[in-house]
């Protein structure tokens, strides 16, 4: 497996920092039962994507699909950190228009608060 996530909290609101690849398989199947878990206790996710250098379309889908459930919870992931190589593979799948999308953890956390005001 490689990939590894930091989880820390800032404001109310859940980081994730992933580091490594997010890949159909084990990689996507931690991420998503880390997402689920901190799901069940906070609604406020950011992904941080800034250390990823693959995410394969096993993995996309599965962030769609927690991201859905979490919606439907009354909860929110944003990403933040998305190198060219990873907006583009949105850009081209069209889920550019799913998720919100900041350039750093900081825009993206700061957007949570945007939203809830």
């Amino acid at each position: 497996m490689h990939l590894k996530i930091e989880k820390r909290a800032t404001q109310g609101i859940t980081i994730l920092a992933c580091h490594g690849r997010i890949m159909f398989g084990d990689e996507a199947n931690l991420l998503r039962s880390v997402l689920r878990d901190v799901l069940t206790t906070n609604h406020k996710v950011v992904v941080d994507l800034a250390d990823v250098n693959h995410l394969d379309s096993g993995g996309l889908g599965m962030l769609v699909g927690v991201r859905s459930t979490a919606k439907a919870d009354g909860g929110d992931i944003k990403l933040s950190g998305l190198g060219q190589r990873l907006r583009d593979v949105l850009q081209i799948t069209k889920l550019v228009t799913v998720f919100d999308v900041y350039d750093t953890e900081q825009q993206a956390v700061e957007a949570f608060g945007a939203t809830s005001a």
